[in-house]
């Protein structure tokens, strides 16, 4: 079964205090989902139409348990307290068997 993933690219810097309070429920929404962080911050390279801003890459066993994970009240609850706070690109996306 392939993998599912759950991109996240930031367009422009996050408020700090939204984001802080958006991480302490948001890791472990996605870590009690099975989601498993792979990268996150460090260098980014934009090509094309990107921008190089904060991108954060989360593996899950399938595409359905992401979406789940994303839809899940914890995650949500971690949605609704970032409340605008950053301009984010999410895509969950089915990866290769």
């Amino acid at each position: 079964m392939p993998k599912g993933y759950f991109l996240s690219a930031h367009r422009k810097a996050a408020d700090p205090v939204k984001a802080a309070a958006y991480a302490k429920l948001a890791i472990p929404a996605i870590e009690g989902a099975g989601g498993r962080i792979l990268a996150k911050g460090g260098k980014v390279q934009a090509r094309e139409n990107g921008i190089a801003g904060r991108t954060i890459l989360i593996e899950f066993e399938s595409y359905e348990a992401a979406i789940a994970a994303y839809e899940s009240k914890a995650y949500q609850e971690a949605l609704r307290v970032l409340d605008g706070g950053a301009d984010r690109d999410i895509r969950l996306f089915e990866g290769l068997d």
